[in-house]
């Protein structure tokens, strides 16, 4: 059975006890924290992977650690005038980045909608998000 990481949970949770307004407001802020790409990473873009099915722009790469848990480390790029997209990209972020490979594939695919925007936020804005945790999980298949 899929079942979420312990940090994703929690948002999952804090997104589900607020009213749709405040869950708008809580991704707004969660937009602010994702962490910038480090320098290795921001001087070669080349490295990173665009998610098209985003209507922003966002681009990811993943890096898959040689420990026993096969940690995975998650960087994104999205520009401060798309909040929406920067939103989700820190929720996954924060929920999945330093889990095992196998804890992430085990995430459900329709985690996104678990955060209960379906109603605030258009579908094609659900789409990219559940798109990025596709290619999250594509990029960790191919790398083990």
């Amino acid at each position: 059975m899929s079942t979420l990481p312990n940090k994703l949970a929690e948002i999952v949770d804090d997104f589900q006890a607020i009213t749709e307004r405040e869950r708008l407001e809580l991704l707004l802020e969660f937009s602010q924290e994702l962490p910038a790409l480090p320098e290795r990473l921001a001087d070669h873009p080349e490295l990173l992977e665009q998610v098209v099915e985003c209507q922003s722009p966002l681009f990811l790469t993943i890096e898959v650690a040689d420990d026993e848990d096969r940690t995975v480390s998650l960087f994104f790029s999205a520009p401060p005038e798309a909040p929406t997209t920067r939103g989700f990209a820190s929720v996954l972020n924060e929920g999945l980045n330093g889990q095992p490979a196998n804890i992430i594939l085990d995430v459900p695919d329709d985690m996104p909608e678990q955060l209960g925007l379906t109603r605030a936020i258009t579908p094609l804005r659900m789409r990219g998000m559940t798109a990025m945790l596709g290619r999250i999980k594509r990029k960790i298949r191919e790398t083990l």
